[in-house]
């Protein structure tokens, strides 16, 4: 799959409506350039707080965690998704 977009003399470009589409993309929904062997990569960042609730399942009964433990947590659930949409891409592309 792929799909051009034109830069604007403000250095602007819209996403074409296939990618939005596929990707539930919205206005005032952020995407992430990431450079990769040369390449940039578009992951889009539309998750909202809400999407991830009940994402980590529930600390054993009567057990309490620290700051640093649910922001390792959440940093671990979220590279685990930055690899599958990684792999995804990769699949799709090669």
């Amino acid at each position: 799959m792929g799909a051009r977009a034109k830069i604007t003399d403000k250095g602007q470009i819209t996403l074409p409506k296939e990618i939005r589409d596929r990707h539930g993309l919205k206005p005032g929904d952020h995407v992430e350039f990431v450079l990769m062997n040369g390449h940039y990569v578009l992951f889009p960042k539309n998750v909202k707080i809400g999407d991830l609730a009940g994402i980590l399942g529930k600390p054993p009964s009567g057990e309490s965690l620290t700051l640093e433990q649910i922001d390792d947590a959440i940093g671990e659930a979220v590279a685990a998704d930055d690899e599958r949409i990684l792999r995804e891409w990769r699949e799709r592309n090669s």
